[in-house]
């Protein structure tokens, strides 16, 4: 018998969450195959096996906090029980020959233990939760995802096609019950603030409390943009890239960051130094399921477009499952917030500290503007908000920076003059 100790995650983590087990008690596993998955302040983890053999007990239940190197689950090694059962099989198999045999329990029942039910479905943890708060199994709900991966959609879709049944039964037995009282007030469901969450709620609460935020907003005419966009897609897909606007915004912030490099720097915990950061590492607010993740593209002045969109396509994903490697979390210079893509016109963005930056880039809309000739004609509007650290980022310098970062948006062949 083996007890596995949680193993130090890195970065001073002590103690982590334990999302999902992989395995129940009894349950055979082998060398290197999933265990558990818990989530600290950074990221979703994924423990494996050390080595082979069978799970005993399981010290944490699901749900609940695990402590760096203490006992996480007992397991029996391979091999440490065959001496006593060597000589049973023959003596069984003579005593029992004239007896009737009784089935034994599958182990490949329809309806798997817990521990079991997650192996072959794929689905986040958000969803998993999801699915065990409404009593429910992966395996009853049709995936609609990737691989069959089930998404919130496919849950909720199978809840509202068991709704109808589940009401018609009710009906059949609600004269024998108790009708609740419509205004009787419900106790609230309670979560406790954990993993990124928690870090979440303190870090924006540091960087609200001790950064003075000055904000600045302007409006982008991104309508080359965007023509240039369509024509870079084709491109892009055939390299099997997907070529957003993000590559965009982070190529001219780059060149930008050239002209005022006070944007891209930081002061030090004293208050009495500014670090000036010669690489350009731009971070992207990801709301993901574990909640908001800032991975960070780095050195962005040395990448090409096509790398800049691999990038972002690796981390955007890595982000919404839970799984950014702590690496790509850590030394951003400088953030971009794109509310827009859920509808946001504007936002008064907090800044990543230690950075002393950070814009919200707001939902693009068609809207009638004059040319030089005053004629009208239809134009892609962006709205932007930008938050400046104002200890050493004054008024004329975020906007000397906006100004620069804008003329690249607006006319972006200029970039071409830049890239080397």
């Amino acid at each position: 018998m083996s007890d596995f100790l949680l193993p130090d995650i890195g970065e001073g983590i002590v103690e982590c969450e334990v999302v999902e087990w992989r395995v129940a008690e009894g349950d055979q596993i082998e060398e290197d195959q999933p265990i558990v998955e818990v989530m600290t302040d950074k990221a979703l983890v994924e423990i494996t096996a050390p080595e082979a053999g069978v799970v005993t007990k399981l010290y944490v239940a699901q749900g609940q906090i695990a402590k760096v190197h203490a006992p996480l689950y007992a397991y029996q090694v391979d091999g440490a029980s065959n001496n006593m059962s060597e000589a049973e099989p023959e003596t069984a198999q003579s005593a029992s020959s004239d007896k009737p045999k009784t089935p034994e329990p599958s182990t490949t029942s329809d309806a798997p233990a817990a521990g079991r039910l997650y192996d072959k479905v794929p689905a986040s943890p958000a969803v998993r939760r999801l699915v065990r708060e409404h009593s429910l199994q992966l395996t009853e709900i049709a995936g609609s995802g990737k691989d069959g991966r089930v998404l919130k959609e496919d849950v909720l879709a199978h809840l509202d096609q068991a709704s109808p049944a589940a009401a018609s039964s009710n009906n059949n037995v609600v004269s024998n019950q108790t009708v609740k009282n419509p205004t009787e007030t419900q106790a609230p469901r309670v979560e406790p603030l954990r993993g990124v969450r928690a870090v979440m709620a303190k870090r924006m609460v540091e960087a609200a409390s001790t950064i003075p935020h000055f904000h600045y907003g302007e409006e982008i005419d991104v309508t080359a943009l965007l023509a240039l966009r369509e024509r870079l897609k084709p491109v892009a897909e055939a390299q099997g890239e997907r070529l957003t606007l993000m590559p965009f915004f982070m190529k001219a912030m780059a060149l930008a960051v050239a002209e005022e490099p006070i944007v891209n720097a930081q002061l030090n915990a004293a208050g009495d130094e500014l670090h000036y950061y010669p690489q350009c590492n731009i971070g992207m607010a990801v709301d993901s399921k574990a909640g908001l993740m800032v991975p960070n593209v780095k050195n962005v002045e040395r990448l090409t477009l096509l790398e800049i969109a691999r990038e972002v396509g690796r981390l955007t994903t890595a982000a919404r499952e839970g799984r950014v490697d702590q690496a790509d979390l850590k030394g951003g210079t400088i953030s971009i917030s794109n509310i827009g893509t859920l509808g946001g016109t504007y936002a008064a963005p907090i800044i990543n500290a230690p950075e002393a930056a950070i814009v919200a880039i707001g939902k693009t809309q068609w809207l009638p503007r004059f040319d030089e000739q005053g004629e009208v004609q239809r134009r892609a509007i962006m709205t932007i908000t930008w938050a400046g650290d104002h200890r050493f980022i004054d008024g004329g310098t975020i906007a000397r920076f906006c100004n620069a970062w804008k003329g690249f948006l607006e006319a972006p062949e200029t970039m071409l003059l830049h890239l080397g």
